[in-house]
């Protein structure tokens, strides 16, 4: 059978996204198989778009199929939305694993989403990672993180020791993205090695949102934060009653796939 698709991207952070899930196929399988890079389309991530009763929903999965948030996923997953004609108006809500985050349209592909509430913050955490000494501060914007303050963030090892600190102890058996985030002035640049995908990403919403979350505490920087990525997209983030990330999300191609 052939099924269409659409690929999105959320400031390089790239996605496969699909109008259901076709009968008899299950998320995860597809998710491994759609997202594969060589025999595949290719993504970070896996988008399944659901309408019911008025109500938009989206079930995401990382690239190895595993279930989770994505904040970029989610604001791509809008502004697709708004593409078939199922938003009213430029305000709505999606329905995600993590409830219902508002969102709104703040320009030609351009998408603003609350954010889960931070929780779980732990600063100063001084950890040995493949013989260097490392200060991690951790918490959980809708998906676990670890934020690494570094001075160049070009320098930064961030798959060789992202691959490990991933996995460290500290952050229990889930693991934990890993932001590798440098202050340049008034903003942030951010590298991120995220779990399930096993790999450096050009960007990661909720990596983001960490990091700017984490400058915010310890004084780095104010109620409204741009953070940079490694794919040179800027986003924002901004505090207010909670977290909202703000930024490019757009339609690349749609196709069909044998399935």
């Amino acid at each position: 059978m052939k099924a269409p698709f659409w690929k999105l991207s959320g400031a390089g952070n790239d996605f496969v996204l699909l109008h259901g899930v076709p009968k008899g196929r299950s998320a995860r399988a597809l998710a491994r198989r759609l997202c594969d890079r060589h025999a595949g389309i290719g993504a970070d991530g896996l988008l399944v778009m659901t309408r019911r009763a008025g109500k938009v929903r989206l079930d995401y999965r990382n690239a190895d199929g595993s279930r989770a948030f994505c904040a970029n996923g989610s604001r791509c997953a809008v502004a697709w939305a708004d593409a078939q004609g199922w938003l009213k108006g430029k305000n709505i809500q999606l329905e995600t694993d993590r409830g219902p985050l508002p969102a709104r349209l703040t320009g030609r592909n351009r998408v603003e989403i609350a954010m889960p509430a931070p929780r779980n913050l732990r600063l100063g955490l001084n950890l040995a990672v493949a013989g260097h000494p490392i200060q991690a501060h951790f918490v959980d914007t809708g998906v676990p993180h670890a934020v690494v303050f570094v001075p160049d963030i070009k320098k930064a090892r961030v798959t060789e020791l992202g691959r490990i600190l991933r996995r460290h102890e500290a952050f229990g058996r889930a693991g934990a993205n890993v932001d590798f985030v440098e202050i340049a002035g008034d903003a942030l640049l951010i590298r991120t090695y995220e779990r399930g995908v096993e790999n450096e990403t050009l960007a990661c919403g909720t990596g983001i949102v960490a990091a700017a979350f984490v400058s915010r505490v310890l004084g780095f920087s104010g109620s409204r934060v741009k953070v940079k990525t490694r794919g040179g997209h800027t986003l924002s983030v901004s505090f207010g009653e909670g977290p909202r990330l703000e930024g490019p999300a757009e339609t690349v191609f749609k196709g069909e796939i044998e399935l």
